[in-house]
C-alpha cells in the first residue's frame, strides 16, 4: 500500500467522489492510502506542496493559471468537478430569472476560499453581453457571514453553495434563480494539482488515483454508492444528511461528476474569463497547467 497525501482548499459535497474512494475501500482496492487535510485559509494548500507534507493539492484551477509564468509552477492531472456547482439565491422569487436581472442590484459573492463565485458569474454575465460591474458585487467574506446579513437583509442576491442555498429554501430565507452547473455550462471548478517538479515521480501513484476518483464518480452518478448518510454523518456532523442527500442528487445529476478527463474548450474557456478579469498577465493554454499523462493511462485499455 502506498500513500498520495491530499491537501484540499475546502470540504464540501462537491468533493464527495474522494470521499466515497476513500470510505468505500475504492482507493485501498487500487494499493493506495489518501489521507487528506481539508485547510482554512485555503492557501495553506500551496505551503504543504512546498514542504512535501502533501503530494497533491485538491482545489480551483485557478491556482494553476495564475502561478502560470509567476513563481510557482503548478499543473492539474485531473478534474473533480467538471462544473461550478453554486447557484444564485434571492430573497423573494423572480419569475423567468436570467443574468440581466442582476445590473443595479447587490450581490453577495464570498471570496474567502477564491474568486471563482464572482468570477465565473461575471465571466457568464460578459457572455451574454452584460457589464457586470453595473451590478455591485460585495466581496471577500466568509459564505457564513454572507449568510447572515443576506438573511438579515443585506444584498439583492447571493451566490452560494447548493447546500446552503437548500437550507434557506428549506427556511424560507431564499429562493434559488439561477444554477451555475445547469445554466453556465462546463468549467473545470475543483482539480488536482501537483508541483510541476513532482509529476515523474509521483505519477505511478497518479494513475490508480485518478482511477479510483473516476470509478467513485461512476458509483454517485449511477447510485451505487448505496446510503450515503454514515459518510454524511462522518463528514458533516453538524448538518441535515437529508440536505446532503438532496444537495449530492443534484450534483450527480448536473454534470460536475462527469467524469475526471480535463478539455481543452472548458479549461481555456475558464482562463480567458479569468484574464478578461485581469488575474492573469497572459492567456493561459491547456497545455501550459494541465499534464494528461495519468488520465491517459487510465483510459488506455487494458
Amino acid at each position: 500500500m502506498e500513500t498520495l497525501a491530499v491537501s484540499a482548499t475546502a470540504h464540501g459535497v462537491n468533493y464527495l467522489p474522494e470521499y466515497v474512494a476513500r470510505e468505500h475501500g475504492v482507493f485501498s482496492r487500487n494499493g493506495l492510502n489518501v489521507p487528506y487535510r481539508p485547510r482554512n485559509p485555503w492557501d495553506g494548500v500551496m505551503h504543504d506542496l512546498a514542504d512535501g507534507s502533501a503530494d497533491v493539492a485538491l482545489g480551483g484551477l485557478w491556482v494553476p493559471a495564475m502561478y502560470a509564468g509567476n513563481g510557482r509552477d503548478f499543473v492539474a492531472v485531473a478534474q473533480l468537478n467538471d462544473r461550478f456547482p453554486m447557484a444564485v439565491v434571492t430573497r423573494e422569487p423572480v419569475p423567468d430569472f436570467t443574468l440581466d436581472w442582476l445590473p443595479g442590484k447587490t450581490v453577495l459573492a464570498p471570496g474567502q476560499g477564491g474568486g471563482a463565485p464572482g468570477e465565473f458569474t461575471r465571466g457568464l454575465m460578459r457572455e451574454a453581453g452584460l457589464q457586470p460591474y453595473d451590478a455591485r458585487f460585495v466581496h471577500d467574506l466568509s459564505m457564513q457571514m454572507f449568510r447572515e446579513l443576506f438573511v438579515a437583509g443585506l444584498g439583492d442576491a447571493f451566490i452560494t453553495d447548493l447546500g446552503t442555498a437548500a437550507e434557506l429554501v428549506r427556511a424560507g430565507t431564499g429562493h434559488i434563480v439561477f444554477r451555475h452547473a445547469e445554466s453556465g455550462g462546463r468549467m473545470p471548478n475543483s482539480v488536482y494539482y501537483v508541483l510541476r517538479e513532482r509529476i515523474d515521480e509521483l505519477l505511478p501513484r497518479l494513475v490508480p488515483f485518478v482511477r479510483s476518483i473516476d470509478e467513485a464518480m461512476r458509483l454517485l452518478r449511477s447510485g451505487a454508492a448505496g446510503d450515503l448518510t454514515p459518510l454524511f454523518e462522518k463528514e458533516w456532523p453538524e448538518t441535515d444528511p437529508a440536505v446532503l442527500a438532496d444537495v449530492a442528487g443534484q450534483i450527480a445529476g448536473n454534470g460536475t461528476w462527469a467524469g475526471v478527463r480535463l478539455d481543452p474548450e472548458p479549461v481555456e474557456r475558464w482562463t480567458s474569463i479569468l484574464h478578461t478579469a485581469g488575474l492573469t498577465t497572459a492567456r493561459v493554454r491547456f497545455e501550459s497547467i494541465v499534464d494528461t499523462r495519468a488520465l491517459d493511462a487510465v483510459e488506455k485499455p487494458v
